[in-house]
């Protein structure tokens, strides 16, 4: 395995695996890339305090901003890019299964310089952006349906003050896009911290399916999962089972 160029969410990746303890080889095993990338990437772009993959990417673009240029190079890449957006997918999301997929890679910064682009050529991809408002008004829309009523759910005014800091590791939020009335779609695990995103794709909506991937994605990375806060959808109706996993 030969050395390639990181990626952005390789670099947050590489900062949350640090947090934990974890070696330099297990690293590289768990982000796809060989060991010395890892060690040149630390020696590179580490600081007296640590490893930040923010300055780390600054140093990146810099290099790349003249090279990288994917909408000419890769209109293919853009049209995909397009659609998921249409899909209403995030731009973090597009990015992180992206990463996940290991193939080309674009930062969820670049999606959104594509989309505002877009936007001054006037263009409505800015229309399908996912804005709290809209969300608000989903989950209002699935508590009258009954979807809101999760067993042994805890109320987000529970979760402890300091995940809103985003100062420590360890406190993600999970989410899904779905395609259909949940006929298939994405769970998403994002790190606040880090801005680390897992991703699976989920054949089928259901509590158990979600749970059993979530469990998967978070296996590897138990000790540094402290929190996770879901929204109120029936899908996330098995969370004490992702929990209570070993």
């Amino acid at each position: 395995m030969g050395y390639r160029q990181l990626t952005q969410i390789q670099r947050y990746q590489i900062f949350a695996y640090l947090e934990t303890g974890i070696s330099q080889r297990q690293i590289a095993q768990a982000i796809g890339v060989h060991s010395s990338t890892i060690s040149r990437e630390i020696k590179r772009n580490g600081l007296t305090r640590g490893y930040a993959p923010e300055q780390a990417q600054l140093v990146s673009d810099q290099r790349r901003r003249t090279a990288w240029k994917v909408t000419k190079r890769l209109p293919s890449l853009v049209r995909w890019v397009t659609g998921q957006l249409m899909d209403e997918w995030s731009p973090q999301q597009i990015s992180g299964f992206m990463a996940n997929a290991n193939g080309v890679c674009v930062s969820h910064q670049w999606i959104y310089a594509l989309i505002w682009d877009d936007k001054k050529h006037g263009g409505t991809l800015w229309k399908r952006l996912r804005l709290p408002r809209q969300r608000r008004y989903q989950r209002q829309l699935a508590k009258r349906a009954g979807l809101g009523k999760i067993p042994h759910r805890v109320g987000i005014e529970q979760r402890p003050a300091k995940v809103e800091e985003r100062r420590h590791i360890g406190h993600w939020e999970g989410d899904t896009v779905l395609k259909g009335h949940k006929e298939s779609g994405l769970v998403t695990l994002v790190e606040r911290r880090s801005g680390y995103l897992l991703a699976a794709r989920l054949p089928t909506i259901t509590a158990t399916r979600t749970a059993q991937a979530m469990t998967r994605l978070l296996a590897p990375r138990r000790g540094a999962v402290h929190t996770i806060t879901l929204d109120n959808g029936s899908e996330f109706a098995e969370h004490r089972k992702v929990v209570s996993a070993p």
